[in-house]
């Protein structure tokens, strides 16, 4: 890669308190830490990683410090001046389940944030909650800008009462969203809002999410690839992830294992890391989705090893545990 690359990484800087599986306490700031610095790590040298959010003034100080000791961080696209920013509470029933309470929220991102950012080489999307993107910011960068577009799928499934109770939600606006994304990466749950039924009977919603599967993921990988996206790829819990495409018209489906890790100490954040790996597997790698895999598989195992972001390896101790993973890496 000669260019200097740019990504962009988009969504709230939320301050966490985590309970974890195991019964410890974790306090620290998250969601799009988590990809800026690994993509920070791996981009060291090469380009600029942008992380793009709303917080609150009290929380500026914290953050900076967090960013500073990353070079590739460029901090211009972290805003205090609504005073504006998430507070969340993390309750982990196992590994992969929780139960989250939400205090305070961002203000969402709106075409004008972006507007800086229209030469970036990816622009990763990492909401946790509907209100935090807008559908326009969407629209306005596939208007004027040629950069990659990753979604995660997991804000526009989640919402909150005005009681902070956060609570999965159909993404009934699903179709509207579709032509803007380029990549769209989601969890098994967050997949089961997103294929919905025309009408459920009223005992099927009291239980709907006990027992997903995966028999869906087909035909709704054949839906969602001829609306827009190139690519869906979901996450199926530990195992590894999905990976569909469509080219010349006909479904391929393809399974990239995950890096298995003996010890899992938090798995905060495993889903945004992940997603910053793909971007940076798409970096010259247009349509290699396996391999792009391979980088968020990486990404997301590395998130799991510890509570800070020492975390994230390097370009080459990075690329050395995916080789050491997937002998097809090339």
């Amino acid at each position: 890669m000669s260019k200097a690359l740019k990504i962009a990484v988009v969504g709230p800087i939320p301050r966490d308190h985590i309970t974890t599986y195991k019964g410890e306490v974790i306090e620290k700031y998250g969601c799009i830490t988590h990809p800026t610095i690994g993509l920070a790590q791996l981009l060291k040298g090469q380009g600029t990683v942008y992380p793009i959010s709303h917080i609150r003034k009290v929380d500026m100080e914290s953050v900076q410090e967090i960013f500073a000791p990353y070079p590739a961080i460029d901090m211009s696209g972290v805003s205090d001046e609504a005073d504006s920013g998430d507070v969340i509470k993390l309750t982990f029933l196992d590994q992969n389940f929780r139960v989250e309470k939400q205090t305070a929220f961002m203000n969402p991102i709106m075409p004008r944030d972006m507007a800086p950012y229209l030469d970036c080489d990816a622009f990763v999307f990492v909401p946790i909650t509907d209100h935090e993107i807008v559908l326009d910011t969407l629209k306005y960068l596939k208007e004027h800008s040629t950069g990659i577009i990753i979604f995660d799928g997991h804000g526009p499934t989640h919402t909150m009462t005005i009681s902070g109770d956060r609570h999965k939600k159909f993404w009934v606006e699903r179709d509207l969203w579709l032509p803007y994304i380029d990549v769209l990466k989601m969890n098994l749950e967050e997949s089961w809002c997103t294929w919905y039924k025309n009408e459920y009977a009223e005992s099927e919603l009291t239980d709907l999410l006990d027992d997903i599967g995966q028999e869906h993921l087909r035909p709704m990988a054949d839906y969602i690839l001829d609306r827009g996206p190139k690519c869906l790829i979901v996450t199926t819990d530990a195992s590894g992830c999905k990976v569909f495409t469509k080219p010349n018209g006909e479904l391929i489906e393809e399974f990239v294992p995950s890096i298995f890790m003996s010890n899992v100490v938090d798995t905060t954040g495993c889903g945004d890391s992940f997603a910053g790996g793909l971007a940076y597997g798409l970096m010259g790698r247009e349509g290699q989705y396996n391999v792009a895999s391979m980088y968020a598989n990486a990404l997301g195992a590395q998130r799991t090893q510890g509570r800070t972001f020492e975390v994230f390896k390097s370009l080459k101790e990075t690329e050395d545990m995916i080789r050491a993973n997937y002998p097809d890496f090339k």
